[in-house]
C-alpha cells in the first residue's frame, strides 16, 4: 500500500502499488545519491523487471515510501535492500514534486557518503557504476537516466560533484 497525497505532500488516501501505476497518481519518493571520499557518484541500471523505466539507469538509490512509512526511514530500507548499505547518516538535499505521463510524486532527496562495499540484493538493481562528474555528463548523454531523479537531484549533485 501506498499514501496518495496532494502537492503539499498531505495524505488524502491509502492504495495499492498496483493502482498508482495505473492511474499515475501522485505518491511519496525517495532518492538517496550515494557520493564516495573521491567524489564520485554511484549510478546503477535497473532490472528489466521494473514496472517503470525498466533497464535505465538512475542518479540515485530510492523507490516509492509505503504508506505510513516516513521518508528517512524509507531512504534507509531503500539503501539497505537496493545496494547493501546500512548504517549511515543521511543529507538531506530537498524536496521537490515531479510529474510526467507516467508518473507523479512528491519526492524528498537525500545524500550519503559510503566507500564501502557494495552488495546488490533485491535484484533491481543490475550494474552499478562510480562517475565523476565528467563522466556522468557523458553518461547523461550517452543512456536513458529517470527523468524524476534527473530533475529532483541532479541540481543538488552538480554543487557537490568533483
Amino acid at each position: 500500500m501506498v499514501d496518495i497525497v496532494d502537492h503539499d505532500d498531505n495524505v488524502l488516501y491509502q492504495c495499492t502499488r498496483k493502482e498508482m501505476r495505473a492511474q499515475v497518481l501522485r505518491h511519496r519518493a525517495v532518492f538517496i545519491a550515494v557520493v564516495n571520499s573521491a567524489g564520485e557518484l554511484l549510478i546503477h541500471q535497473r532490472s528489466a523487471m521494473k514496472d517503470l523505466w525498466p533497464s535505465w539507469w538512475d542518479l540515485a538509490v530510492g523507490g516509492v515510501v509505503s504508506a505510513g512509512e516516513g521518508y528517512d526511514d524509507a531512504a534507509l530500507r531503500e539503501l539497505d535492500e537496493e545496494v547493501g548499505i546500512a548504517g549511515v547518516p543521511l543529507v538531506e538535499l530537498g524536496v521537490g514534486t515531479y510529474s510526467d505521463e507516467e508518473v507523479s510524486l512528491v519526492g524528498r532527496c537525500f545524500m550519503v557518503k559510503y566507500d564501502g562495499p557494495l552488495v546488490l540484493r533485491d535484484g533491481e538493481v543490475v550494474a552499478i557504476e562510480w562517475v565523476s562528474q565528467n563522466d556522468l555528463m557523458q553518461r547523461l548523454a550517452e543512456r536513458d537516466f529517470l527523468p524524476d531523479s534527473k530533475a529532483l537531484v541532479l541540481p543538488a549533485l552538480q554543487k557537490i560533484l568533483k
